[in-house]
């Protein structure tokens, strides 16, 4: 339990320090949300008012903020507006995400959609990414303008791929990393590039920043994804098995699948086409986890980005940002391990 409590506390340790070091920057940006979250629409402001409620962690603006200082932008407020940004489009994938899904629960509180129903979700999300590219002009670099409407591109595309595979428990990881690649790696790696481009840095520092934003989105999803079948780590807030009962095939339920006999891959698939799932059938996909030890698989698969996320970084001159930066590719992965 002790290793546990210690660990908990670095993963917090780690992040806190990511935010003490843009803190007086991540209150202008949620400033500059609510701001331009204002609709003369009742119910717009109210469903964007009880989604900005439900909190998060803000980690891309976070790596927008901090990417930027690391290059040397510390004067002006384009970080401010282009963070806000980036956290928009996250926010409008979160919704149409859980009209996808049909989700019930984000964060522990009502999804949108359960409340409001699938349109006026799917309208708002629509609405929030309107805002985003109206930023974008606002801010008025077409470089960036062009990055972040390919990426929202995107990240549209793997949402496609990703409900072209629903329910495939055959599905090859080459498909799943190409479905968290567009749909989480992309905007990760999108937020750290445009910290570059604000300092107007040369190609390799870009190209370097984009890297790591990559890699490190990618252990995040699969960190994420593990953490549903990691029963030892409760402490994150995240109930497990919410993958298994909505029934997503995610990389720990892919390796498994590789892993386990034939007789065991006829239990898996039948699972995974009923309709809905108990705890008894997720008991028993977690002792085949322990047993053809998933998790461990896993954790290689993130440690292999992560380490290419880290690498990146030696481009850059030793400073305190650098290290924060460094430091985050382990709490993204000791998140789910």
């Amino acid at each position: 339990m002790g290793t546990v409590v210690q660990l908990k506390n670095q993963i917090n340790d780690t992040f806190a320090e990511l935010k003490d070091s843009v803190d007086d920057k991540l209150t202008l940006v949620e400033e500059r949300i609510k701001n331009k979250l204002v609709s003369k629409v009742n119910l717009i402001e109210k469903m964007t008012d009880y989604h900005l409620a439900t909190g998060g962690k803000r980690l891309r603006a976070l790596l927008t903020l901090c990417s930027a200082k690391l290059c040397g932008y510390i004067k002006g407020g384009r970080d401010i507006n282009l963070a806000a940004c980036i956290e928009l489009i996250h926010a409008a994938t979160l919704m149409h995400d859980d009209v996808i899904d049909n989700g019930e629960l984000r964060r522990g509180k009502k999804t949108l959609n359960s409340l409001w129903g699938n349109q006026s979700s799917i309208l708002v999300g629509d609405y929030l990414l309107s805002r985003c590219f109206e930023m974008m002009v606002e801010d008025g670099n077409l470089e960036i303008l062009k990055l972040l409407s390919s990426t929202s591109a995107e990240i549209s595309q793997g949402e496609v791929l990703q409900l072209q595979h629903k329910e495939e428990i055959d599905i090859l990881e080459e498909t799943y990393f190409k479905i968290i690649s567009a749909k989480t790696a992309s905007l990760f790696a999108a937020a750290t590039r445009v910290g570059a481009i604000l300092n107007n840095k040369e190609e390799k520092y870009k190209d370097a920043l984009e890297f790591y934003g990559k890699n490190l989105g990618l252990t995040f999803q699969i960190a994420d994804d593990t953490l549903d079948y990691n029963s030892e780590i409760k402490f994150f807030g995240k109930n497990t098995g919410n993958d298994f009962y909505e029934g997503k095939i995610t990389l720990p339920i892919i390796a498994l699948y590789q892993s386990c006999n034939e007789k065991e891959k006829v239990i898996i698939k039948d699972f995974f086409s009923k309709k809905i799932r108990n705890e008894k059938e997720f008991q028993i996909i977690l002792d085949l986890i322990v047993k053809y030890k998933i998790i461990n698989k896993c954790y290689k698969k993130a440690e292999h980005f992560i380490t290419l996320a880290s690498n990146s970084l030696t481009i850059f001159n030793d400073s305190k940002e650098k290290e924060i930066l460094k430091n985050l590719t382990s709490f993204s992965l000791e998140r789910a391990f």
